[in-house]
């Protein structure tokens, strides 16, 4: 659909469309590091799995540089029942006695194969000049044992003690695409099992990752982006109804957060084509974590200008707003606040206090139509109500032509023209009739 008539476009206005949303992520995209991690249970469904594979290679085509981590939770444990141990887990962590370190490298090993194999298929299919050229996989993890959590030796399930950075940074100057496995080394030769959110987190916060990406379970019920607040209260009251690979990941999320990774997405790895969703349009598909606010009302600057005629304009021109020249809104910049996502401005509204009169004018209301339903609308208002009372004015009012039943719904009762501001009362349009809606606060 047309992002401003909502006419349904043809197969080359969808292309085009497409491609203006995507162009200016290609190129912030272009050279930044990615870790994306995907458990075990990824690689069990290969179909939907090759088309992941498919997108990644992309991703790197188009200039991104990815540090790719496996998880192997199930194939360790079908190795195991495979040799007739039985998997052990404590509070769970997953116990990797000495008998188990064969098994649990053979089932890493197999699940490293298959991936490389995926990866060099495609990325053959896509070569070019100057396309990613290749795989490359190595020893970039040092680790340690993880000890005695409650009397439990855990014996070779292991923590990160350090990353290699300059290792994996050659690696993706070199153009390669990067995958390490949940296996690391001690300084001394023993091997032990991580934890792959663990190792990816690890990573991302020693490279000082872009993003961190997890490649998920089907995400129900999630908003589109999610404070650390948001996680940490939802890890809290949903102790039950996350699957552990779910919960691990969105531990996984906050500590990178928390640690400096600017951004943590989760996506749905069966959705197809959801990775470049997420990262090559405005809304995106999944669920985005991050430490500092990625949408926010604030004050406008003059720099915000043209965005924010972009937003009044279609309105202006099919008769909803009266219409403001550039000039005007030059001098009543001071006067609105805009909704920015991630650099974008999406949303508008502007204040005009009559402080001697105790109100105020609530005007220009505007919310991007990709961005409506979403309840912005109502927190522009809830914002602008906030600062009217923090003029210590007693109430607001706006004028309307066509969106009279949202005010009602927002506690706007109507009023007459004689309840405003005399001041405001002189530039009362007579010919657009439009009804008056009052607000006590």
């Amino acid at each position: 659909m047309d992002e401003v008539t909502g006419t349904p476009l043809n197969s080359q206005q969808i292309l085009v469309q497409g491609l203006r949303h995507a162009v200016p992520y290609i190129r912030e995209h272009d050279g930044k590091v990615f870790v994306l991690a995907f458990g075990g249970e990824a690689l069990d469904a290969p179909q939907s799995f090759e088309r992941v594979v498919r997108d990644l290679v992309l991703l790197a085509d188009l200039g991104a540089r990815l540090v790719l981590v496996p998880g192997a939770r199930p194939q360790i444990n079908r190795r195991l029942a495979q040799v007739g141990i039985e998997p052990k887990f404590h509070g769970g962590l997953r116990i990797t006695e000495l008998a188990m370190v064969d098994p649990v490298t053979e089932a890493v090993g197999a699940l490293q194969f298959d991936l490389l194999s995926w990866l060099s298929t495609r990325l053959s299919l896509s070569a070019g000049q100057g396309l990613a050229q290749r795989v490359l996989t190595g020893n970039f993890i040092t680790a340690k044992p993880m000890g005695i959590i409650d009397g439990v030796d855990l014996g070779f399930t292991g923590v990160v003690r350090r990353v290699d950075v300059e290792g994996i940074r050659d690696a993706l100057g070199d153009g390669s695409i990067v995958v390490q496995s949940n296996l690391g080394f001690s300084p001394t030769g023993e091997l032990y099992n991580l934890r792959a959110e663990e190792v990816a987190e690890a990573i991302a916060v020693s490279l000082g990752a872009d993003k961190l990406i997890f490649l998920t379970d089907p995400l129900d019920d999630l908003p589109s982006v999610m404070s650390l607040a948001e996680v940490r209260q939802l890890l809290d009251e949903s102790s039950g109804s996350l699957s552990v690979e779910f919960r691990l990941h969105l531990e996984s999320a906050v500590r990178a957060c928390s640690k400096g990774v600017d951004r943590v997405h989760l996506v749905d790895r069966e959705d197809d084509g959801a990775l470049l969703v997420e990262l090559f349009t405005r809304e995106g598909c999944g669920t985005l974590i991050s430490a500092e606010p990625f949408e926010r009302i604030r004050d406008a600057q003059p720099d915000d200008i043209g965005a924010i005629l972009s937003l009044i304009e279609p309105l202006e021109q099919s008769g909803v707003l009266v219409r403001r020249s550039r000039e005007q809104l030059e001098l009543e910049i001071d006067r609105f606040v805009v909704i920015e996502r991630d650099g974008d401005i999406i949303g508008c509204a502007a204040l005009y206090p009559y402080p001697a009169d105790g109100t105020a004018e609530i005007a220009a209301l505007v919310v991007h139509p990709a961005y409506q339903r979403g309840g912005r609308a109502g927190r522009l208002l809830a914002f602008l109500e906030a600062r009217a009372r923090g003029l210590g004015l007693s109430s607001v009012f706006l004028l309307s032509t066509q969106t009279m039943a949202f005010f009602k719904e927002k506690g706007f009762i109507p009023a007459s023209l004689q309840t405003l501001p005399v001041a405001r009362q002189t530039l009362y349009n007579l010919k657009r009739n439009s009804q008056i809606f009052r607000k006590p606060l």
